[in-house]
Protein backbone atom coordinates (compact mmCIF):
# COMPACT_ATOMS: atom_id res chain seq x y z
CA UNK A 1 0.00 0.00 0.00
CA UNK A 2 1.44 3.38 -1.01
CA UNK A 3 1.65 6.27 1.45
CA UNK A 4 -1.21 8.28 -0.02
CA UNK A 5 -3.54 5.29 0.01
CA UNK A 6 -2.50 4.41 3.57
CA UNK A 7 -3.41 7.85 4.90
CA UNK A 8 -6.66 7.84 2.94
CA UNK A 9 -7.61 4.49 4.47
CA UNK A 10 -6.56 5.66 7.95
CA UNK A 11 -8.93 8.62 7.66
CA UNK A 12 -11.77 6.10 7.12
CA UNK A 13 -13.51 8.07 4.38
CA UNK A 14 -16.71 6.01 4.73
CA UNK A 15 -17.23 7.65 8.15
CA UNK A 16 -16.99 11.23 6.91
CA UNK A 17 -20.61 11.51 5.72
CA UNK A 18 -21.64 10.77 9.31
CA UNK A 19 -19.90 14.00 10.31
CA UNK A 20 -21.16 16.00 7.33
CA UNK A 21 -24.84 14.99 7.50
CA UNK A 22 -25.84 16.86 10.70
CA UNK A 23 -24.09 19.95 9.38
CA UNK A 24 -26.17 19.73 6.20
CA UNK A 25 -29.40 19.36 8.18
CA UNK A 26 -28.60 22.28 10.48
CA UNK A 27 -27.66 24.34 7.43
CA UNK A 28 -30.92 23.44 5.69
CA UNK A 29 -32.82 24.76 8.68
CA UNK A 30 -30.81 27.99 8.49
CA UNK A 31 -31.68 28.37 4.80
CA UNK A 32 -35.36 27.82 5.60
CA UNK A 33 -35.21 30.49 8.28
CA UNK A 34 -33.40 32.89 5.89
CA UNK A 35 -30.30 33.20 8.09
CA UNK A 36 -27.81 31.20 6.00
CA UNK A 37 -24.28 32.53 5.59
CA UNK A 38 -21.38 30.85 3.76
CA UNK A 39 -18.71 31.55 6.38
CA UNK A 40 -20.34 29.67 9.27
CA UNK A 41 -21.36 26.82 6.95
CA UNK A 42 -17.85 26.23 5.60
CA UNK A 43 -16.28 26.54 9.04
CA UNK A 44 -18.81 24.15 10.59
CA UNK A 45 -18.24 21.60 7.83
CA UNK A 46 -14.45 21.85 8.07
CA UNK A 47 -14.56 21.54 11.84
CA UNK A 48 -16.87 18.52 11.77
CA UNK A 49 -14.80 16.67 9.17
CA UNK A 50 -11.51 17.50 10.89
CA UNK A 51 -12.75 16.23 14.26
CA UNK A 52 -14.00 13.04 12.60
CA UNK A 53 -10.64 12.41 10.93
CA UNK A 54 -8.84 13.18 14.18
CA UNK A 55 -11.09 10.71 16.00
CA UNK A 56 -10.36 8.05 13.38
CA UNK A 57 -6.61 8.62 13.71
CA UNK A 58 -6.91 8.47 17.49
CA UNK A 59 -8.87 5.23 17.25
CA UNK A 60 -6.23 3.66 15.01
CA UNK A 61 -3.43 4.73 17.34
CA UNK A 62 -5.13 3.80 20.62
CA UNK A 63 -6.29 0.38 19.43
CA UNK A 64 -2.75 -0.42 18.31
CA UNK A 65 -1.31 0.59 21.68
CA UNK A 66 -3.89 -1.49 23.55
CA UNK A 67 -3.48 -4.50 21.27
CA UNK A 68 -7.16 -4.37 20.42
CA UNK A 69 -6.69 -4.99 16.68
CA UNK A 70 -5.63 -8.57 16.02
CA UNK A 71 -5.28 -10.65 12.86
CA UNK A 72 -8.81 -11.99 13.47
CA UNK A 73 -10.32 -8.52 13.19
CA UNK A 74 -12.85 -8.06 10.38
CA UNK A 75 -12.93 -4.77 8.52
CA UNK A 76 -10.58 -2.08 7.23
CA UNK A 77 -6.87 -2.46 7.86
CA UNK A 78 -5.50 -0.58 10.88
CA UNK A 79 -2.40 1.33 9.80
CA UNK A 80 -0.50 1.61 13.08
CA UNK A 81 -1.24 -1.95 14.23
CA UNK A 82 0.07 -3.32 10.92
CA UNK A 83 3.11 -1.03 10.86
CA UNK A 84 2.15 0.84 7.70
CA UNK A 85 2.15 4.16 9.60
CA UNK A 86 4.27 4.71 12.70
CA UNK A 87 2.88 5.86 16.05
CA UNK A 88 4.85 9.08 15.78
CA UNK A 89 3.44 9.87 12.34
CA UNK A 90 -0.11 9.10 13.43
CA UNK A 91 0.27 11.26 16.53
CA UNK A 92 1.49 14.18 14.41
CA UNK A 93 -1.39 13.74 11.96
CA UNK A 94 -3.88 13.65 14.83
CA UNK A 95 -2.53 16.91 16.22
CA UNK A 96 -2.77 18.49 12.76
CA UNK A 97 -6.39 17.39 12.34
CA UNK A 98 -7.32 18.79 15.75
CA UNK A 99 -5.49 22.02 14.85
CA UNK A 100 -7.62 22.39 11.71
CA UNK A 101 -10.75 21.78 13.77
CA UNK A 102 -9.59 24.38 16.30
CA UNK A 103 -8.95 26.94 13.54
CA UNK A 104 -12.48 26.45 12.26
CA UNK A 105 -13.69 26.69 15.84
CA UNK A 106 -11.98 30.03 16.39
CA UNK A 107 -13.86 31.48 13.43
CA UNK A 108 -17.15 30.09 14.74
CA UNK A 109 -16.47 31.43 18.24
CA UNK A 110 -16.06 34.91 16.76
CA UNK A 111 -19.33 34.41 14.88
CA UNK A 112 -21.41 32.75 17.59
CA UNK A 113 -19.72 33.23 20.96
CA UNK A 114 -18.67 31.13 23.93
CA UNK A 115 -21.29 28.41 23.37
CA UNK A 116 -19.30 27.24 20.33
CA UNK A 117 -16.10 27.25 22.37
CA UNK A 118 -17.73 24.91 24.88
CA UNK A 119 -19.10 22.65 22.12
CA UNK A 120 -15.72 22.48 20.40
CA UNK A 121 -13.81 21.66 23.57
CA UNK A 122 -16.23 18.97 24.69
CA UNK A 123 -16.32 17.48 21.18
CA UNK A 124 -12.54 17.21 21.05
CA UNK A 125 -12.44 15.59 24.49
CA UNK A 126 -15.16 13.17 23.42
CA UNK A 127 -13.24 12.25 20.27
CA UNK A 128 -10.09 11.53 22.29
CA UNK A 129 -11.96 9.69 25.06
CA UNK A 130 -13.76 7.27 22.73
CA UNK A 131 -10.82 4.84 22.73
CA UNK A 132 -8.13 6.91 24.45
CA UNK A 133 -7.29 7.51 28.08
CA UNK A 134 -7.36 5.12 31.03
CA UNK A 135 -11.08 4.30 30.68
CA UNK A 136 -12.15 4.77 27.06
CA UNK A 137 -15.94 5.00 27.03
CA UNK A 138 -16.13 3.19 23.70
CA UNK A 139 -14.84 0.08 25.49
CA UNK A 140 -17.44 0.36 28.26
CA UNK A 141 -20.75 0.32 26.39
CA UNK A 142 -21.17 4.09 26.09
CA UNK A 143 -20.13 4.60 22.48
CA UNK A 144 -23.68 4.69 21.15
CA UNK A 145 -24.80 7.22 23.76
CA UNK A 146 -21.99 9.61 22.92
CA UNK A 147 -22.46 9.17 19.17
CA UNK A 148 -26.16 10.05 19.47
CA UNK A 149 -25.37 13.09 21.58
CA UNK A 150 -22.47 14.48 19.54
CA UNK A 151 -23.29 13.36 15.98
CA UNK A 152 -27.01 13.90 16.45
CA UNK A 153 -27.97 16.58 18.94
CA UNK A 154 -24.78 18.61 19.30
CA UNK A 155 -23.77 18.63 15.63
CA UNK A 156 -27.22 19.40 14.22
CA UNK A 157 -28.31 21.98 16.78
CA UNK A 158 -24.80 23.43 17.02
CA UNK A 159 -24.71 23.99 13.27
CA UNK A 160 -28.07 25.72 13.33
CA UNK A 161 -26.85 27.87 16.23
CA UNK A 162 -23.79 29.28 14.44
CA UNK A 163 -25.89 31.14 11.89
CA UNK A 164 -27.85 33.40 14.22
CA UNK A 165 -27.19 32.15 17.77
CA UNK A 166 -30.57 30.43 18.04
CA UNK A 167 -31.53 26.78 18.59
CA UNK A 168 -35.19 26.43 17.53
CA UNK A 169 -37.32 23.40 18.29
CA UNK A 170 -37.16 21.98 14.77
CA UNK A 171 -33.37 21.70 15.03
CA UNK A 172 -33.65 19.62 18.19
CA UNK A 173 -36.33 17.42 16.68
CA UNK A 174 -34.56 16.74 13.36
CA UNK A 175 -31.42 15.99 15.36
CA UNK A 176 -33.21 12.90 16.74
CA UNK A 177 -33.55 10.91 13.47
CA UNK A 178 -30.10 12.10 12.43
CA UNK A 179 -28.76 10.79 15.72
CA UNK A 180 -30.68 7.52 15.48
CA UNK A 181 -29.25 6.69 12.07
CA UNK A 182 -25.67 7.63 12.88
CA UNK A 183 -25.92 5.53 16.03
CA UNK A 184 -27.21 2.66 13.88
CA UNK A 185 -23.97 2.88 11.90
CA UNK A 186 -21.97 2.25 15.06
CA UNK A 187 -24.31 -0.56 16.11
CA UNK A 188 -23.82 -2.23 12.71
CA UNK A 189 -20.07 -1.94 13.16
CA UNK A 190 -20.15 -3.38 16.68
CA UNK A 191 -22.51 -6.27 15.92
CA UNK A 192 -20.05 -7.30 13.23
CA UNK A 193 -17.17 -7.25 15.71
CA UNK A 194 -18.85 -8.88 18.72
CA UNK A 195 -16.60 -11.93 18.84
CA UNK A 196 -13.29 -10.17 18.21
CA UNK A 197 -14.15 -7.28 20.55
CA UNK A 198 -15.09 -9.68 23.34
CA UNK A 199 -11.86 -11.64 22.82
CA UNK A 200 -9.72 -8.49 23.18
CA UNK A 201 -11.59 -7.06 26.18
CA UNK A 202 -13.66 -4.44 24.37
CA UNK A 203 -16.93 -4.11 26.30
CA UNK A 204 -18.92 -2.43 23.55
CA UNK A 205 -22.67 -2.17 23.95
CA UNK A 206 -23.04 -5.03 21.47
CA UNK A 207 -20.82 -7.25 23.60
CA UNK A 208 -22.83 -6.35 26.71
CA UNK A 209 -26.24 -6.85 25.10
CA UNK A 210 -25.40 -9.88 22.97
CA UNK A 211 -26.17 -10.40 19.31
CA UNK A 212 -29.96 -10.77 19.48
CA UNK A 213 -30.64 -7.67 21.54
CA UNK A 214 -28.14 -5.69 19.48
CA UNK A 215 -30.05 -6.70 16.36
CA UNK A 216 -33.23 -5.38 17.97
CA UNK A 217 -31.48 -2.14 18.88
CA UNK A 218 -30.40 -1.70 15.26
CA UNK A 219 -33.98 -2.19 14.05
CA UNK A 220 -35.38 0.27 16.61
CA UNK A 221 -32.86 2.95 15.63
CA UNK A 222 -33.38 2.56 11.89
CA UNK A 223 -37.17 2.28 11.88
CA UNK A 224 -37.49 4.73 14.78
CA UNK A 225 -35.78 7.44 12.75
CA UNK A 226 -38.54 7.31 10.13
CA UNK A 227 -41.28 7.23 12.75
CA UNK A 228 -39.80 10.37 14.31
CA UNK A 229 -39.59 12.14 10.95
CA UNK A 230 -43.20 11.25 10.19
CA UNK A 231 -44.60 12.28 13.57
CA UNK A 232 -42.72 15.58 13.75
CA UNK A 233 -43.64 16.52 10.18
CA UNK A 234 -47.31 15.56 10.40
CA UNK A 235 -47.95 17.56 13.58
CA UNK A 236 -46.08 20.54 12.13
CA UNK A 237 -43.17 20.69 14.55
CA UNK A 238 -40.70 20.39 11.68
CA UNK A 239 -40.97 21.62 8.06
CA UNK A 240 -43.56 19.50 6.28
CA UNK A 241 -41.28 18.99 3.29
CA UNK A 242 -39.00 16.90 5.50
CA UNK A 243 -41.71 14.22 5.31
CA UNK A 244 -40.28 13.24 1.92
CA UNK A 245 -37.49 11.49 3.83
CA UNK A 246 -40.03 8.86 4.91
CA UNK A 247 -40.06 7.56 1.33
CA UNK A 248 -36.55 6.26 1.97
CA UNK A 249 -37.83 3.90 4.68
CA UNK A 250 -38.20 0.87 2.33
CA UNK A 251 -34.45 0.96 1.70
CA UNK A 252 -33.88 0.21 5.39
CA UNK A 253 -35.76 -3.09 5.37
CA UNK A 254 -33.02 -5.08 3.65
CA UNK A 255 -30.45 -3.74 6.11
CA UNK A 256 -32.48 -4.90 9.10
CA UNK A 257 -33.18 -8.29 7.51
CA UNK A 258 -29.49 -8.85 6.88
CA UNK A 259 -28.54 -7.94 10.45
CA UNK A 260 -31.05 -10.50 11.73
CA UNK A 261 -30.08 -13.21 9.23
CA UNK A 262 -26.30 -12.95 8.92
CA UNK A 263 -23.30 -13.23 11.21
CA UNK A 264 -20.42 -13.33 8.73
CA UNK A 265 -18.23 -10.27 8.24
CA UNK A 266 -18.74 -9.46 4.53
CA UNK A 267 -22.54 -9.33 4.83
CA UNK A 268 -22.37 -7.11 7.91
CA UNK A 269 -19.81 -4.84 6.26
CA UNK A 270 -22.36 -4.28 3.50
CA UNK A 271 -24.92 -3.41 6.18
CA UNK A 272 -22.48 -0.93 7.71
CA UNK A 273 -21.90 0.78 4.37
CA UNK A 274 -25.58 0.67 3.50
CA UNK A 275 -26.55 2.26 6.80
CA UNK A 276 -24.00 5.01 6.24
CA UNK A 277 -25.48 5.68 2.77
CA UNK A 278 -29.00 5.70 4.21
CA UNK A 279 -27.94 8.19 6.90
CA UNK A 280 -26.50 10.50 4.25
CA UNK A 281 -29.53 10.22 1.93
CA UNK A 282 -31.99 10.87 4.74
CA UNK A 283 -29.87 13.83 5.85
CA UNK A 284 -29.86 15.29 2.34
CA UNK A 285 -33.64 15.00 2.04
CA UNK A 286 -34.14 16.48 5.51
CA UNK A 287 -31.78 19.34 4.65
CA UNK A 288 -33.61 20.04 1.40
CA UNK A 289 -37.00 19.82 3.11
CA UNK A 290 -35.87 22.11 5.90
CA UNK A 291 -34.56 24.62 3.38
CA UNK A 292 -38.07 25.01 1.96
CA UNK A 293 -39.18 26.72 5.15
CA UNK A 294 -39.10 26.46 8.92
CA UNK A 295 -41.76 24.42 10.73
Amino acid sequence: MNRRRAWWEASRPHTLPAAATPVLVGTGLAVGSDVFRWGPFLAAMLGALAIQVAANFTNDLSDARKGADTEERIGPQRMVATGVISERQMTAATVLAFALASAAGVFLIVEAGWVIAAIGLVSILAAIGYVGGPRPYGYHGLGEVFVFIFFGLVATVGTRYVFDRSAPLDAWLLAIPVGFLVTAILVANNVRDIETDAATGKRTLAVILGRERTRSLFAVLVFGSFVAIAVFGVVGWTPQATLFAVFLAPFSSSLVRTVYAKTEGPALIRVLKGTARLHLLVGLVLAAGAAVGSG
